[in-house]
């Protein structure tokens, strides 16, 4: 008989946790988890109490025999685990405030995961999960790096590139909405879709939609395409894309493409967002703050249906999907970042993409795509460019390659501009970035 599971999760106080303890619990049949250990830091410790106590009842609701730890101390909970998931925010939500209010003042997009705030996010938590990379190598050789942090692409690509950590995988809910929302639009059951992905994490395009086994991209781009005054509320997503665009581009874009084809409006609308009701930092900080106070009423033993404003649907569905099918050799199909290994023509071999994959218990194995579409092909490559680079200047702590990793980029494509923007951004987080005045 397989002994039970241990999973570490660093950043256990995060507003998410309860979605993946619910994961957890819906999938004890097939995943038998013994022990889960949620360490934080010490800025974290309230948090990780109010959400761990609420995960102990969840688990004594579901009347399991999970042991649940609370810990400080991150080498404790790594000893031995099979799996370990990281999902940490370096610098809390004030760092993502100013990753996302900076910008703004050069014209420049402000958000978490595209633009200065990637590069900065990926600045200040690349050296935090090699250090977890280093400590897992010790103490916990044999386990799976789950990773969910963004960049998470950046991230991925740096543990592949300056770790020795080879069972690492990046994993992200955009694409598991994407399908959840054809599933929606064609009102089937989200398991009869499957779309192939392939891109970057963030630039993630579905190139062929599958009903039963069946291509149905073409009906899903026309149904799309003429949804009435570009009504939301079937979109993909919640993106009304042109219809012209959408037809003569084939693929479905992600919703993070709205920065790259639709820059102007998306920087119009952050930019008011950010003078009227505040960065999205500001408003998931009020999220969080009410979600925290939900979380602490002892009564409360499920996963509340307000999380699902912070962001985060579907996120344990995909987590726990992803390590019961390591675990247990599914061999089914999924979207992951993960190391390309020749899967798309046009990224360099050992670059991480995010593709769909066969998962295993070895791993994930990417599905050939070949090339890119041609449309497409030259804003990932461009995208890559600037993670490479960005994860090198996250390790070495040089400025000329941020200011270059910066000028990559097409939201900002201006040297002079990103030099004033790295500068003013570099020393906003110098606690979190000692690599960058050592």
């Amino acid at each position: 008989m397989k002994k039970g599971l241990k999973i570490a999760t660093i950043g256990g106080g995060s507003s998410y946790t309860p979605e993946l303890i619910e994961g957890f619990i819906k999938c004890y049949d097939e995943l038998p988890v013994s022990e889960i250990w949620l360490v934080d830091i010490e800025e974290g410790w309230e948090k990780l109490n109010i959400v761990g106590n609420l995960a102990k009842r969840m688990i004594r609701k579901a009347g399991l025999p999970i042991d649940v730890h609370l810990t400080l101390d991150r080498r404790a909970a790594l000893k031995d685990a099979d799996f370990v998931t990281t999902q940490l925010r370096v610098g809390l939500l004030d760092a993502r405030v100013k990753d996302e209010r900076i910008p703004l003042k050069y014209g420049v997009l402000g958000q978490e995961t595209n633009g200065p705030g990637g590069l900065f996010k990926g600045l200040r938590t690349i050296p935090v999960i090699l250090d977890i990379c280093k400590d897992m190598e010790e103490l916990c050789p044999n386990a799976w790096l789950i990773n969910f942090t963004n960049p998470a692409g950046m991230v991925t690509e740096a543990v592949l590139r300056y770790s020795n950590i080879d069972k690492v995988v990046g994993l992200c809910n955009v694409p598991i909405g994407m399908e959840r929302a054809v599933a929606d639009l064609l009102e089937v059951e989200h398991s009869r879709v499957r779309i192939d992905f392939a891109g970057l994490n963030h630039m993630v395009y579905g190139l062929d939609i599958y009903l039963d086994g069946v291509s149905v991209k073409d009906r899903v781009i026309e149904m799309v395409t003429n949804i009435e005054n570009g009504s939301t509320v079937k979109n993909i997503q919640g993106i009304s894309w042109e219809p012209e665009f959408l037809k003569a581009l084939n693929a479905i874009p992600c919703y993070y493409h709205n920065y790259y084809y639709k820059s102007r409006e998306a920087f119009e609308q952050i930019r008011k967002d950010a003078e009227t009701e505040g960065t999205r930092a500001e408003v998931v900080h009020k999220l969080e703050k009410e979600l925290f106070e939900l979380y602490k009423d002892p009564n409360l033993d499920i996963k509340p249906p307000q999380l699902e404003k912070r962001g985060g649907a579907h996120y344990s569905d995909a987590a726990v999907r992803l390590i019961s099918s390591i675990y247990n050799d599914k061999r089914d199909i999924q979207p992951v970042n993960t190391r390309n290994n020749g899967a798309i023509a046009s990224i360099p071999s050992d670059s991480a993409v995010e593709i769909s994959c066969i998962i295993t218990k070895d791993g994930p194995k990417p599905i050939a795509m070949g090339d890119l579409p041609f449309p497409v092909r030259g804003l990932v490559q461009q995208i890559k460019s600037f993670e490479r680079v960005a994860a090198e200047a996250a390790v070495t702590g040089d400025r000329n390659l941020a200011i270059l990793a910066l000028t990559i980029n097409p939201l900002v494509a201006s040297d002079s501009l990103a030099k004033q923007i790295v500068d003013e951004m570099i020393n906003a987080h110098r606690k979190y970035l000692p690599q960058f005045f050592n």
